[in-house]
């Protein structure tokens, strides 16, 4: 029962949660909340199923992450698994940053009316690290993510193996049986409760790396149970035991988290109510990993010539993706196109989806500058135990 290297399921959940993200970005046009460009057309419609996506999606990615590490730790070692992410994760990180999030601040300066029109006069001032714009440049936006996770990486390379080992140790011994499978469901949380309402009482979200500790420990605690997880049996049989508990309760706490925020503005004059609220939403992000992860392994139980493409290609369209949609966005707005906020919606989908994959495809025919689009320098098999993290 000891998960093997190559874990299909995990790979094609790991494509389920960017295409999740992908879209979510897409969204984030289209609401009320502040966002890079916005649509003429943005309101509230797709909030409350924009904000049921909010709890899990990253936290899914970091926990997949954590799992990947781990088995590629036990494979290269400690140098050659820093090595490994050292270029896999740092040198997409610079192109994006030097190049591809560029349209989306030159779109964002743009059209708040910071900055006139002339796109390399623009380009010029923001790689010079004294643009005087209202955000900061260089800036990552979206690649937040893969910076975080190349520390998290690089800091936990001397150790990883020691705390998988533990790890699956500790849970194999612990997760027996039914008592074990429910302290599963419930026991994570905590570390999470406390996280919420000491470390984020006072380091909102930032993404600066620097005064980001809230979201440092969320995301590490995330890590961490990956990598603790990911070699214990007891615990993959655990999921197998509580994963339709886990996937009814997150429906449940969905479904009155929904009303919950629809009416956040009258509970949170309410500090207790508001924070008992605050507490279950981290509960069903747990419990909807749980669940996801127990429908992944029932669902994907091999690879298969369409799941290795995808799960290859998922990276490059993750590096593009949130240009295409902010310029798209830009565009559409700037030309006083209207076309009605579904059409809107489903043409800058379409061009973000279209787009992505055809750079995707293309950055695969790169050579040996592949790895600055996330790829191996050569083509291969892949799979989420063949070394993406």
């Amino acid at each position: 029962m000891t998960p093997p290297d190559r874990r299909p399921d995990l790979d094609a959940l790991r494509v389920f949660a960017f295409a999740v993200l992908i879209f979510y970005h897409t969204g984030m046009g289209y609401v009320t909340w502040d966002w890079h460009v916005k649509s003429v057309y943005a309101g509230p419609v797709l909030e409350s199923l924009m904000a049921l996506s909010s709890p899990w999606r990253l936290p899914l990615l970091f926990f997949i992450s954590g799992v990947a590490m781990a088995m590629l730790h036990g494979k290269l070692g400690a140098a050659g698994f820093a090595r490994d992410r050292a270029v896999r994760l740092l040198a997409p990180l610079i192109l994006a940053m030097a190049v591809i999030v560029v349209p989306q601040a030159y779109g964002e300066l743009r059209q708040s009316g910071e900055i006139e029109a002339g796109y390399w006069a623009f380009w010029a001032r923001y790689l010079s690290f004294q643009g005087g714009f209202s955000i900061i440049t260089p800036t990552w936006n979206h690649m937040w993510f893969v910076a975080y996770l190349a520390v998290y990486a690089l800091a936990l390379a001397p150790v990883i193996a020691l705390l998988s080992r533990a790890g699956a140790r500790s849970l194999d011994a612990r997760l027996t049986g039914w008592r074990g499978a429910i302290w599963l469901l419930i026991a994570p949380i905590a570390p999470l409760l406390l996280i919420r309402f000491t470390l984020a009482e006072f380091f909102p979200v930032t993404h600066d790396l620097v005064n980001d500790w809230a979201t440092h420990a969320f995301s590490l605690t995330f890590v961490l149970y990956g990598v603790a997880i990911a070699r214990s049996g007891a615990a993959w049989r655990a999921v197998d035991r509580i994963g339709p508990a886990a996937g009814a309760l997150c429906l449940a706490a969905g479904a009155v988290l929904v009303v919950v925020w629809q009416n956040w503005d009258v509970i949170a004059a309410q500090p207790l109510q508001a924070a008992g609220w605050r507490a279950l939403r981290l509960a069903y992000a747990w419990w909807v990993i749980l669940a996801l992860l127990w429908l992944a392994r029932r669902l994907v139980r091999r690879s298969g010539p369409v799941l290795q493409r995808m799960s290859a290609l998922i990276f490059p369209v993750y590096l593009i993706h949130q240009t295409i949609t902010v310029m798209a966005i830009y565009w559409i707005t700037a030309a006083g196109w209207r076309f009605g906020a579904v059409a809107e919606f489903t043409l800058v989908a379409g061009a973000t989806l279209l787009g992505s994959i055809g750079f995707a495809l293309a950055a695969e025919r790169t050579g040996p500058l592949r790895v600055w689009f996330g790829l191996k320098p050569r083509l291969s098999g892949g799979g989420l135990g063949g070394a993406r993290g």
